[in-house]
């Protein structure tokens, strides 16, 4: 059994492209891709017809982003920080390797 660097539910921050720099909660992540949609991040406009529901127009939505562009966010040193693998309480844990805290 492999662990994933980055899984849903994660605070993580953008280490390259357009929205360097920002942090956001992953919302999902496709492995086979190799891409996350990520609050917040690599935002588009969507043009939605009308309905019934809803008025129509254009909307913006979260596009997803490549994992290899995505670090796990470290909130002691408030960077973001490389993943190593570990045992705590006999279970594979993801342990930062800025602070050395597990995830």
């Amino acid at each position: 059994m492999s662990i994933a660097r980055i899984k849903k539910g994660d605070t993580v921050r953008v280490a390259s492209g357009v929205d360097a720099g920002k942090t956001g909660t992953v919302r999902s992540v496709n492995p086979k891709d190799g891409t996350a949609v990520v609050e917040g991040v690599n935002k588009r406009k969507k043009a939605v017809r009308r309905t019934e529901q809803q008025p129509g127009g254009w909307i913006d939505i979260e596009a997803p982003i490549r994992l290899c562009k995505l670090m796990p966010f470290d909130p002691e040193s408030k960077k973001g920080s490389r993943v190593r693998t570990g045992e705590k309480d006999g279970k594979k844990v993801r342990i930062l390797k800025t602070s050395g805290k597990a995830l």
